[in-house]
């Protein structure tokens, strides 16, 4: 049996209205594990933060929650290659009347701006020269979508994901075209990972190869799809890339 530590996030990973772990990372891991011999998958649901010292804990064997690969995070654990890439997106009113296409556009023509809480946008709208006191902070996609019809903001920004997931039930509003958003002035692409204790280099190397096995075959995309996943969001980034080696 392995034991998944999950952080109760849709799609990523979580327990649904049956009491059934899933989520594009659990469900991916069900798949990979029975391959190497594991036929047994048991959540470990905690809070985000609490991962990476759950993980070192030995609270559980892996964690499958669709995480970001970034330089700080490759410091404490070992990640396999990414399973997914994401792009940003907008919610704007429908025909998107101010033409917002990326964080440069929303400076220039002077849009009123809403993110998410705790969310990499912020970061990246800073970035592009935008005033950090003046962005919304909303709780979520589903706020910032209620803020964009209502007219309170010109845009929200999100993962490509779920932008385009929320404006699916709207009238008023649309997604824009992924972009990617700049970093240090330079085009950035986000990877979600599967996060192994540093020592269990075997057991993550083991992993890799079911998962390029899947990527190749096209299965990966099959196991993603219901989760709101396309084509878009395959990739070919290595954890090395995005831990900065």
């Amino acid at each position: 049996m392995v034991r998944l530590g999950i952080a109760g996030e849709i799609p990523f990973g979580y327990i649904d209205k049956d009491g059934e772990l899933t989520g594009e990372a659990p469900e991916l891991a069900k798949v990979i594990f029975k391959r190497l011999g594991v036929d047994r998958v048991q959540p470990v649901p905690t809070e985000f933060g609490s991962l990476i010292p759950g993980l070192n804990s030995q609270q559980f064997d892996v964690v499958a929650a669709g995480m970001y690969v970034n330089p700080e995070r490759c410091e404490q654990v070992i990640f396999s290659d990414p399973d997914y890439q994401m792009l940003d997106s907008f919610i704007v009113r429908k025909g998107n009347p101010l033409g917002l296409r990326d964080y440069q556009d929303v400076v220039e023509k002077k849009a009123k701006f809403a993110t998410g809480t705790g969310y990499a946008e912020i970061a990246y709208a800073v970035e592009a020269g935008y005033k950090e006191s003046d962005i919304l902070i909303v709780p979520d996609q589903v706020a910032g979508l209620n803020a964009v019809e209502a007219g309170r903001v010109d845009v929200f920004a999100g993962t490509a994901l779920t932008t385009r997931e929320v404006v699916k039930k709207s009238g008023k509003a649309e997604a824009t075209e992924p972009f990617k958003p700049l970093v240090d002035g330079k085009p950035h692409v986000d990877g979600g990972a599967f996060a192994f204790r540093p020592t269990e280099t075997k057991l993550r190397d083991a992993f890799n190869v079911e998962l390029a096995k899947l990527k190749k075959s096209g299965e990966l995309l099959r196991i993603l799809k219901p989760f709101g996943f396309t084509e878009d969001e395959m990739t070919d980034l290595t954890a090395k890339e995005l831990c900065g080696g």
